[in-house]
Parts: C-alpha cells; sequence; structure tokens
C-alpha cells in the first residue's frame, strides 16, 4: 500500500462510545539499507533485439511483451522486481518465460511472452533475449488491482504521412513526453489505430517505437487502415485474447478482435477494417461472458463513425454508422473511442443511432446516459503527421467539434460512477492556447435506476447531545514514517512519534476511560521482523480531563515484548473532571542488524475502552 493510499485511509479515524470497545490502525514505516531502487539500463545491451513493446495483459495483473529480433534463436522474457536490483546487475532472482514467434514479413523474427501473476502496487524490471545477448533492462509498475485510474488516449500517430518520418516521430514523441509528464501515474497508453503510414514499413514502425513510454507503460493497439496491408501489425503487438476468425483478414493483412478487463472495465477493440457481421455477433459472445465482471464497457475501433472531418461522409463510414449503433447500444457499451478523420469530435449522447436525448446541450460539460445511451469520442492527430478540415455541415450528432491543427490527447479518468475524457493540446496553438491547455471536457454518468420493488427509509440524526466519550486520530496522515534506520552498534536505531490521539469526555459522571494500542510484525516483500522491537514513551501533550500518560515501554531489543503485546497510550480514572486532552508518543524502533534491507511497514491498533 502506498503512502497516498494510507492517507486516504486514515481520514475520519473517529469513535464514539459510551461502554464499548472501538479501534482505529496506524501505519509506521521504515526504510533499512538502500531502500527502493530505480532500474537503470543494463551495460552492454545487444540492438539484435528491438522494437520492444509493453502490452497490456487479459487483466491487471498480467502484461504481454512483444520484440523483434535478428536472429531466429530460442529467446526468453525475464522479469525480477525492481527492489532485487543491486548496482546495476540484473537481478538472479527472477523469473524466465519462453517466447514464441517466428519469422516476419520484413525478414526479422517476432517474439510474444506473457506475464502473469504480478502483485499490485509493485515495480518491476525486465529484459529480452538470450544468454549472452540481451537487450537494454527496462521497468514498469502495477498500480492497485481496484479503483480509480487514468489513462491516455491518442489519434493517428500516422509516422510518414507528412513525407518526413523525422518530424513525424518527434511530434508523437513529444506528445508521449507531455502527457505522461502531465499524468505520470496513467496506466495506459491506447491509441486509436494508424500507427504509421505504410503498413509494411519497418523504417516508420522503429519510428513510432523509439519511445521508451512504450516500455514502461502499457499500450493498447488499434488496427487502423494504413495497419493492415502487412501482418507487421500483428507481429508487433501481441494482443490479449484475440480471435483473428472474427473480422477475418486475409492472408497478407492483419486482422482480429480482442478484449481485456482492466480494474472494473471491460474493453473491447475491433478490427474496423472489416464491415462483416462477425464484429457484432463477437462482441455479443464477450459480453454475455464478461460483462457482469465490469461496471464500465468501453468500446474502440478507428474509424469514426460521429466525427467532423471529410471522412464523416464516405460510403465505407455511412455503412458502418448504419450497421454498428444500435448493436452498440443495445450491448450496454458506454464509450466509443475512434480515430480516422484527423479532426477531434464528441458526440451527444446516441441511442440506437439517434440523439438520446433531444434537449442535451451542445458542448454541456457533463451528461447522463439513460438506457442506451452512448457517448463517441474521435481523437485528433496525436504527431501532427495530417490533418483533415472540418466539413461544418451541421452534422446533428456534434455536440463538439475541434480542429486548430495542433497535436491533442485526451486524458481519461475512470471511477465506479463516471467517466471523466479531457482533451488536452500537446502543441501550443499561440499564447492564450498552451501546452496542456484543455480544448473539450465532458463527464459521463449513468441515470439512476428506479427500484420498483424497495421502500426508502429517512430518518433525522440529531447533533450529539452533551455528555459522551469521543477519540480521534488528529490530522489525516495515517502513515508515520520513521525515516531510515541508522547503525547503532549492535543494531539499527530509527526514532519519530505517534499522530496525536485527542480525547474528550463530557460524561458527568466521569466513567473511567483508557486508550491502548498494539503493533502488528513490520513486513516488506514477505520479509519481516518483529513488532517486539518497537518501543514508546506516552506523554499528555495538551492536559484536560485529568488525563494521564501510560507507562514507557522499552523496545524488546534487550527483553521484553515491546509494543507487540497492548500498552496503555492514557487513561483517566473515575470521577475525572470534563474536558479534553490530547495524547502523544515518541517512538524508539531498535532492529537486529541481521534483518534485511527494505521499507518496512506495520499496523499500529489503537483500542479505545470505556
Amino acid at each position: 500500500m502506498s503512502s497516498d493510499d494510507l492517507r486516504r485511509a486514515s481520514a475520519s479515524r473517529h469513535r464514539r462510545t459510551t461502554t464499548r470497545l472501538a479501534a482505529a490502525a496506524v501505519c509506521i514505516g521504515v526504510m533499512l539499507g538502500g531502500g527502493a531502487l530505480a532500474a537503470p539500463a543494463a551495460f552492454a545491451a545487444s540492438a539484435n533485439q528491438h522494437d520492444i513493446v509493453l502490452h497490456v495483459g487479459s487483466d491487471q495483473s498480467q502484461r504481454n511483451f512483444s520484440w523483434y529480433s535478428a536472429a531466429d534463436v530460442p529467446q526468453v522474457l525475464q522479469v525480477a522486481l525492481a527492489s532485487d536490483v543491486v548496482g546495476g546487475a540484473f537481478p538472479q532472482a527472477s523469473t524466465s518465460i519462453p517466447a514464441t514467434g517466428g519469422p516476419t514479413t520484413s525478414g526479422e523474427f517476432n517474439r510474444f511472452a506473457t506475464v502473469t501473476g504480478l502483485k499490485e502496487n509493485t515495480a518491476y524490471v525486465y529484459r529480452v533475449g538470450t544468454e549472452g545477448d540481451w537487450s537494454a533492462t527496462y521497468s514498469f509498475r502495477t498500480r492497485k488491482f481496484t479503483g480509480d485510474f487514468n489513462f491516455l488516449f491518442f489519434g493517428d500517430p500516422q509516422i510518414g504521412s507528412s513525407g518526413n518520418v523525422a518530424n513525424d516521430a518527434a511530434g508523437w514523441v513529444d506528445t508521449l513526453n507531455v502527457a505522461t509528464a502531465a499524468y505520470p501515474d496513467a496506466e495506459m497508453l491506447f491509441s486509436a489505430g494508424d500507427q504509421v503510414e505504410t503498413a509494411a514499413n519497418e523504417t516508420q514502425y522503429q519510428a513510432f517505437l523509439q519511445s521508451d513510454r512504450l516500455r514502461q507503460i502499457p499500450f493498447v493497439a488499434t488496427n487502423g487502415n494504413h495497419d493492415v496491408g502487412s501482418k507487421a501489425y500483428e507481429q508487433h503487438f501481441n494482443t490479449p485474447n484475440v480471435d483473428r476468425t472474427a473480422g477475418a483478414n486475409t492472408g497478407t493483412g492483419s486482422g482480429g478482435d480482442y478484449w481485456f478487463i482492466y480494474k472494473d472495465v471491460l474493453f473491447l477493440d475491433i478490427n474496423s477494417n472489416s464491415r462483416d457481421a462477425s464484429h457484432i455477433a463477437w462482441m455479443q459472445k464477450i459480453v454475455a461472458e464478461q460483462g457482469s465482471k465490469a461496471k464500465w464497457k468501453v468500446l474502440a475501433f478507428h474509424h469514426s463513425i460521429y466525427s467532423s472531418g471529410p471522412h464523416a461522409t464516405d460510403s465505407d463510414i455511412l455503412d458502418r454508422r448504419n450497421v454498428l449503433p444500435t448493436a452498440i447500444s443495445d450491448l450496454g457499451i458506454d464509450l466509443v473511442l475512434q480515430g480516422h478523420d484527423h479532426t477531434y469530435a464528441r458526440s451527444y449522447l446516441i441511442r440506437n443511432g439517434e440523439k438520446a436525448n433531444a434537449a442535451e446541450a451542445a458542448g454541456a460539460d457533463s451528461v447522463v446516459a439513460g438506457p442506451g445511451g452512448v457517448l463517441y469520442v474521435t481523437a485528433n492527430s496525436a504527431s501532427g503527421s495530417k490533418y483533415y478540415d472540418l466539413q461544418n455541415k451541421g452534422f446533428w450528432w456534434l455536440s463538439v467539434q475541434n480542429q486548430e491543427k495542433v497535436r491533442n490527447y485526451s486524458a481519461i479518468d475512470i471511477s465506479s460512477s463516471a467517466i471523466t475524457v479531457k482533451t488536452l493540446r500537446s502543441q501550443a496553438n499561440g499564447s492564450d492556447k498552451p501546452v496542456n491547455s484543455i480544448v473539450d471536457q465532458v463527464t459521463l454518468t449513468r441515470e439512476a435506476k428506479p427500484d420498483t420493488d424497495a421502500q426508502q427509509l429517512q430518518v433525522t440524526v440529531p447533533e450529539a447531545a452533551p455528555g459522551e466519550f469521543v477519540w480521534n486520530v488528529d490530522g489525516t496522515n495515517g502513515l508515520v514514517d520513521l525515516g531510515k534506520a541508522v547503525e547503532a552498534g549492535d543494531h539499527y536505531a530509527a526514532v519519530g512519534s505517534i499522530n496525536p490521539i485527542r480525547v474528550t469526555d463530557t460524561r458527568a459522571a466521569g466513567p473511567q476511560w483508557s486508550i491502548s494500542a498494539q503493533v502488528s510484525d513490520f513486513a516488506s516483500d514477505g520479509k519481516k521482523f518483529s513488532g517486539k522491537y518497537l518501543g514508546w514513551t506516552p506523554a499528555v501533550t495538551q492536559a484536560g480531563g485529568d488525563a494521564k500518560a501510560g507507562d514507557r515501554v522499552q523496545s524488546g531489543f534487550t527483553g521484553g515484548n515491546g509494543l507487540s503485546v497492548s500498552s496503555t497510550l492514557g487513561h483517566a480514572d473515575g470521577g475525572h473532571a470534563k474536558g479534553s486532552a490530547k495524547l502523544g508518543a515518541g517512538l524508539e524502533l531498535d532492529i537486529p542488524v541481521d534483518v534485511a534491507d527494505g521499507t518496512y511497514t506495520a499496523t499500529l491498533t489503537l483500542t479505545a475502552l470505556s
């Protein structure tokens, strides 16, 4: 658990009791030795392994990998904990995963591998290749496996479409840098398709894949019309749960539909280059099998059916717009992500191919979807390689359209109750529209479903009457950081203090009360040491209500149980005066020198008895 998570978890640590037992927990952290390490690049890395990409897996505990090799020799993916890196050397304690693959259309050899069983909130390092011929070492970090998250969405990089590969690649790399700097916790990089101008051009692919962001943050590929004239797309991108029979491709082209679940979202990504009915049947099957596991459903495909540029009136787009929307509404899709038209567009909520709510205002910053209501977003160019002009024909579906001919990206935040799509400039448009200024922003929520089989109950709770016992942890920071322990002869030592505890007792009879605490073992990635090595010196830091401090408890390093057994922080005897006091305690932690290095945490559980 991160310190941010601990801070959130500790908010509102407040209890009221008359004659009952109550408890709260505070986490304590201490770092030994070198602590957390960033993964450095491996020395003498081979160039024989290249075009390495980190992909999403079937869920957040998996990652897919792909790369090209110069020779047709057995290859493996090696993955290890970043915390095990010492002196730049790849950890010996690593997992090796054999890769699959074969010859590519460019005369090289592609390799795919998948790692499973990843832990949440953990940093890893990896490399690919074979003994004596390894790639550089790269790092990635998993996040929490539940809760809110953010990902970044990019339209048509299409490297090479301007005629200048270097310029297109520079714009693409700059957008990735701008977006990931503004959203450092982004959990995916999601493409709308058309990674390159020419499907079989490996020079363009190398330019597209040059940024290490694609080796650090999971990439989600979408199949664009410029990606299908070759097998290169499906040889470069290791997509999870892919079904190549859906939207079947030709013998020389790339195709297939795929899906994955990330936290509470079911993502479906279809190859819209094919317009056969198999896409709908495939989506129906996946939603039937997987839809109940997710709170939201997001669909992606390249060919925008509700855009604002010249493709909006193409015959193939008209065909897709006639066929897909009703199926998308029926499936309960919430958000559709698209590209292809190199302009920005945001639709009104659309149900079965029609505006869902005639009263929805253009450009609304929040929309509420009823059953079948779907939000469609079309991304502008992320690289600046090509822009199209707006048609300005008053298309009924357009809530927002924009074309400034500067690079864009979208940051998409997903929580249990809302999806927010914020589209920003990764390139300034004059002094009044700087980098990361907002092009458009909208928050999507769902209409509450009426429950006709339920009855509402209501009760009003008055303000607390005088005469009660109240205690709480002061402040909102639940992490007590003891810093980095220092050597002290035959042990390591660290000191600190708990977050103060405020106790208020206004009961007329003044019954006795006490606050006590007990600490768990300290743990770090499977390693641990006893909580008995923690001791404290309680104190009344703000007098009141005849509160008294508990006795000092010495660290158990030289004997005794320390705070591994319940110990009194403070108390008041029966018949004490009314009032409020604040209790604190200095902490001393003495750790044996044979404890392995790492960042250790423990939980100090506080209990009130009255």
